[in-house]
C-alpha cells in the first residue's frame, strides 16, 4: 500500500509538470510580456526624490538658574519623567501640528500646485509626502520629504527645520518661559496703573496748583510705599513658586513667612498713625487738598515701586530662559537629491514578474481543468445542462421585465 501512495503521488507531480511544460509558451509569454509592461509604465512614471535634513533633539540646559530652581524644588526628581515622553517626541508632535503644516502649505502653495481645493485635503497630501521619525539610539531626529522637483524637496525639509524654530519661539516650553511670560503680563498690568496713576496726579496738580508737600509726609509716604511693593513683588513671587511647588516646600514656606513679616511691618506703621486720619498721613492736620495730594502721590509711588521690583524678576527670569533657551542643532542639512527615490524600477520590474509567473501557472491549471471536463463525456453533459438552465433562466427574466 505503501509502494501504491508513493507511486500516485509521483503520478501526480509529473503530471503537474506535463501541465506546465505543456503551457510553457503561455507562461513565458505572460511573464515576459508584464515584465516589459512594468518596465515601460516604470518610465513613464514620474521620478520621486527623497530629500532629508537630522537634527539634534533639544535638550535642558543643566547649568541654569531656571533648572537649579527646579531641581531644587522637585528635590532632584526629574519632572520630565512624568509624561514618558522625550524632547524628540514633543518636537515630532510639534513638526506634525496644523500649525506648522498651513505655514508650509502656504509658503510652497502646495494647494496650487497640486490642484487641491480644501486645506484638509492639503494637510492630507503633505502628510503623505514627508516622514518625521527619531532614531531610538542616538535619538536624531530626521525629518524626510518626496517631490517630483530635487529642490523643492530639500527646500521643503529646511523649511520644517526653520518654521519648527519659528514656533518653538512663541511657545513657553521652559520653566523659565513660563516665568518670563508671568512676569511679564503682571509687568504689563503695572505699567498700565502706574501711567494712570501719573497722569491723575498731573491732572490733579494741573488743576489744584499742589506742587510740594511737607517733607515729612512725603517721607512716610515712599517708606509706606515701598512696603506695599514689596509685599505685591512677594506675592507674585509666591504664586510662580506654587506652579511648580507645594505648599509643604521649604522654598515657599520661607517665602510665605516673608510675606507674612512684610505685613505685620504695614500693619505696625499703619497703626501709629491717629485715628481719623489717612494711615499715610503726617502728624497733624492736613487741608483736604494736601491729603488728596497724598494719595495720588501714594499711588504714584506704590506702582513705581512695584514696577521696579517686578522689572528685577522680569530680566532674571530673561536670563533664566536664554540660559536655558531650547537649541534646534541642524545635523544634517537638506541638499538636492541626484538620485530618485521612486520608482524602482528593478524592484517593479522583478516583483511583477514573478506575479506574473505565478499568475500564469495558475492560468494554465485552470485551463487543463477545463478541458479535462470537456473531454469527459458525462461531465460536458452536466456543463452543457447547466448552461441550458442558466440560459433558460435568463431569457424567462428577460420576458418578466
Amino acid at each position: 500500500m505503501m509502494e501504491e501512495t508513493y507511486k500516485d503521488e509521483e503520478i501526480n507531480l509529473l503530471d503537474l509538470l506535463l501541465v506546465i511544460a505543456r503551457r510553457k509558451r503561455l507562461i513565458i509569454s505572460i511573464t515576459v510580456g508584464v515584465a516589459i509592461i512594468t518596465a515601460v509604465v516604470s518610465l513613464i512614471l514620474t521620478p520621486i526624490y527623497k530629500a532629508e535634513t537630522r537634527i539634534l533633539p533639544p535638550k535642558p540646559s543643566e547649568g541654569g538658574l531656571a533648572s537649579q530652581l527646579i531641581s531644587k524644588i522637585a528635590g532632584g526628581f526629574d519632572i520630565s519623567a512624568l509624561g514618558g515622553k522625550t524632547p524628540a517626541d514633543l518636537y515630532i508632535g510639534m513638526l506634525s501640528s496644523d500649525t506648522i503644516s498651513d505655514r508650509i502649505i502656504e509658503r510652497f502653495n502646495i494647494m496650487q500646485e497640486e490642484d487641491i481645493k480644501y486645506k484638509l485635503d492639503a494637510r492630507k497630501h503633505l502628510k503623505k509626502i514627508t516622514d518625521f521619525n527619531v532614531n531610538k539610539k542616538s535619538g536624531i531626529i530626521n525629518i524626510s520629504v518626496q517631490h517630483k522637483d530635487p529642490k523643492k524637496a530639500a527646500d521643503m525639509a529646511n523649511a520644517f527645520v526653520e518654521e519648527l524654530k519659528s514656533l518653538n519661539k512663541g511657545l513657553a516650553i521652559t520653566e523659565a518661559s513660563q516665568r518670563r511670560l508671568y512676569y511679564e503680563e503682571q509687568l504689563k498690568d503695572t505699567k498700565e496703573a502706574l501711567i494712570k496713576a501719573e497722569n491723575e496726579m498731573k491732572s490733579f496738580q494741573e488743576k489744584t496748583g499742589a506742587l510740594q508737600i511737607d517733607v515729612q509726609a512725603k517721607a512716610i509716604i515712599s517708606g509706606i510705599a515701598d512696603l506695599k511693593a514689596k509685599i505685591a513683588a512677594n506675592e507674585v513671587k509666591l504664586k510662580v513658586l506654587k506652579t511648580f511647588t507645594t505648599p509643604q516646600n521649604p522654598d515657599y514656606q520661607m517665602a510665605e513667612e516673608a510675606l507674612k513679616a512684610l505685613r505685620l511691618e504695614l500693619k505696625r506703621l499703619e497703626s501709629n498713625e491717629k485715628k481719623g486720619h489717612d494711615p499715610l498721613m503726617p502728624t497733624g492736620n492736613i487741608p483736604s487738598i494736601g491729603l488728596d495730594y497724598i494719595r495720588k502721590l501714594r499711588e504714584v509711588k506704590f506702582n513705581e515701586t512695584l514696577y521696579e521690583l517686578l522689572l528685577k524678576q522680569y530680566e532674571l527670569a530673561k536670563l533664566d530662559e536664554a540660559r536655558d533657551a531650547v537649541l534646534i542643532q541642524v545635523i544634517d542639512k537638506a541638499t538636492p537629491p541626484d538620485k530618485r527615490y521612486k520608482p524602482k524600477r528593478t524592484l517593479m520590474v522583478i516583483v511583477s514578474a514573478f506575479s506574473a509567473l505565478f499568475f500564469s501557472i495558475f492560468l494554465c491549471f485552470v485551463l487543463e481543468f477545463c478541458e479535462n471536463l470537456q473531454r469527459d463525456e458525462d461531465n460536458k453533459r452536466r456543463i452543457d445542462e447547466l448552461k441550458k438552465y442558466l440560459n433558460f433562466q435568463w431569457l424567462k427574466r428577460r420576458k418578466s421585465s
